[in-house]
């Protein structure tokens, strides 16, 4: 049993029945009364997002987890197909699972984080930012840097990114996995 001051991102709890990863939290200190610590959790089975308010000292209860690291072979309707690197055992999750399940190439690496009790994924942590061209958007114009418009380009796996208007077919961007929003371009 753990208490509230334990709370950090990432880490899977057991609350109402159910396995529940850590998004966000804010610990609180109002100027009256007790102090409390304000989540963003989601379900590890149905990856449903549930706020919940704990009191300040709370007992919850932790899952062990022990992280792996995975290769992104293919995904095959909701389901998405993982390697583990050392072992070559193959696994299968569910689209629910994934936080950006759309900026996942073939061959990406991410850490798989797996229960100890009963050796079943739990969640999926992606890089924290993952490079990929450019299939379509419309043109660019030249001197379009000095403003802060944004235009749709899709990448090559299918996702609709914000992108700056001098971004062209075939230039490859960086994208931040967390807000699936535009980084920086790469030069190659």
């Amino acid at each position: 049993m753990a208490s509230t001051s334990d709370i950090r991102n990432g880490l899977c709890i057991k609350f109402n029945h159910d396995i529940y990863k850590i998004i966000e939290f804010l610990h609180v200190k109002p100027g009256k009364g007790p102090a409390f610590v304000r989540t963003k959790l989601r379900s590890l089975t149905n990856g449903k997002v549930l706020d919940n308010t704990f009191s300040a000292g709370h007992k919850i209860d932790v899952v062990r987890v022990e992280t792996q690291t995975y290769q992104f072979l293919y995904p095959e309707g909701n389901d998405f197909h993982f390697m583990n690197i050392e072992s070559f055992e193959q696994i299968t999750l569910n689209k629910n699972i994934l936080d950006s399940p759309d900026l996942l190439k073939e061959g990406t690496n991410v850490m798989v984080q797996i229960n100890t009790e009963t050796d079943l994924p739990l969640s999926v942590d992606m890089p924290a930012s993952i490079i990929l061209e450019v299939t379509y958007t419309e043109p660019g114009l030249k001197g379009n840097t000095a403003t802060n418009a944004t235009k749709p380009a899709t990448v090559e796996t299918g996702a609709t990114i914000n992108v700056p208007l001098f971004i062209n077919e075939g230039d490859k961007i960086k994208i931040d996995t967390t807000s699936s929003s535009y980084m920086e371009r790469v030069k190659e």
